[in-house]
């Protein structure tokens, strides 16, 4: 019996494996059919666009009124610094960034969120395509690109040291090559890191991953 059931079980490996692997190729396809689905859509400019006042508000994540619709926007192509340790990895992986105390970063980001909602005060354009921003709330989020006095909202945040060049990054709403963008922001950010403004003003002496 027992050499029957280990030949039962060798038996059935391949079987095994086989539908995992079946199983991850379907996911990965289902990835890659959203990925596609998102970038397939056209973008949709919308504007005089209001900044909603919320707890759960951050640099680069907040609640937007536009007409009567009102929604979640995450900003494309930055990471602003959490707010509170509610995701303790993800402020230690900031903090390493930056060079700063995890203490420091909370309060990096309670800068980021008060400069967006500065700077936000005014009327602002929201491109977007409504692609969903994989998020840890029941709400969903949608990425976008938020202009406000004819600046980018993102390329103001990492100027100023309060935001990091990361995250999900198509292809501009105008043309411009994520590579050639992407490449903006790491530049601005080594600015702000030789300026010492923001994260970087008590940072280690290191450099910008």
């Amino acid at each position: 019996m027992p050499e029957l059931w280990t030949l039962g079980v060798i038996a059935r490996m391949p079987i095994i494996r086989t539908f995992q692997l079946l199983i991850v190729t379907l996911l990965l396809c289902v990835i890659a059919g959203a990925s596609y689905a998102a970038e397939s859509k056209p973008w949709v400019t919308l504007t005089n666009c209001e900044y909603v006042v919320t707890k759960y508000n951050d640099g680069d994540s907040f609640r937007v009124r536009s007409g009567t619709n009102e929604f979640t926007l995450r900003l494309y192509y930055v990471d602003a610094p959490e707010t509170t340790m509610s995701y303790p990895e993800r402020v230690h992986q900031q903090s390493e960034h930056f060079g700063i105390t995890m203490d420091e970063t909370l309060k990096v980001g309670a800068q980021a969120k008060d400069r967006v909602q500065e700077l936000l005060r005014e009327p602002f354009i929201v491109r977007t395509r409504w692609a969903s921003a994989a998020g840890r709330g029941r709400e969903t989020r949608y990425y976008g690109f938020v202009e406000v006095g004819g600046k980018s909202l993102a390329e103001v945040l990492v100027s100023e040291g309060l935001a990091q060049s990361k995250g999900v990054a198509p292809n501009l709403p105008d043309g411009e090559k994520a590579s050639a963008y992407m490449h903006k922001l790491e530049v601005l950010e080594q600015a702000a890191h030789q300026k010492r403004v923001g994260g970087w003003a008590t940072t280690q002496e290191k450099d910008v991953k």
